[in-house]
């Protein structure tokens, strides 16, 4: 089993994790094919929309490819994007600046952002868990928000 991150801003995150779908690089196949079943994928979103949206710099998306191959979507006949299916936890927005100097795969932390540059990449478990723990205690902690709010 291998962990990735995708870089991608979170609307676009959004529309997948709606669809049950990950896209990479842009629609193209390269390091989809490189995934297998059963792969954790963590979103990190640099902004919140793309190309010129608000800065973000959050993990906004967790989950692990669900299927064998990657698939070729029929968007429209100019746009047929590659894609996985992602069976995506449920989660919450999670800044990066709490997490930097625990993540292995940052390896300067005054130039943090530099490794996102490549899109998609490999981390270890210990960063995969990492963020999935804060990914999901934050979930926890929002549900425990909503509940004590509704129910005083």
């Amino acid at each position: 089993m291998t962990n990735w991150i995708n870089t991608v801003s979170r609307d676009h995150v959004e529309r997948g994790v709606r669809g049950r779908f990950t896209q990479a690089n842009h629609g193209k196949p390269h390091m989809l094919r490189k995934m297998a079943r059963g792969d954790w994928i963590i979103f990190y979103s640099p902004k919140a929309v793309y190309p010129d949206g608000a800065p973000l710099q959050a993990f906004t998306a967790i989950g692990r490819v669900a299927d064998d191959e990657p698939y070729q979507a029929d968007v429209s006949p100019d746009v047929q994007p590659w894609r996985r299916n992602v069976d995506f936890l449920d989660c919450v927005d999670t800044p990066i600046r709490p997490l930097i100097d625990h993540l292995h795969f940052i390896e300067d932390t005054s130039r943090w952002g530099y490794k996102f540059r490549f899109g998609v990449f490999r981390i270890d478990d210990h960063d995969r868990e990492i963020i999935r723990s804060a990914m999901v205690e934050a979930t926890a902690a929002a549900r425990a928000g909503e509940e004590t709010t509704v129910n005083p």
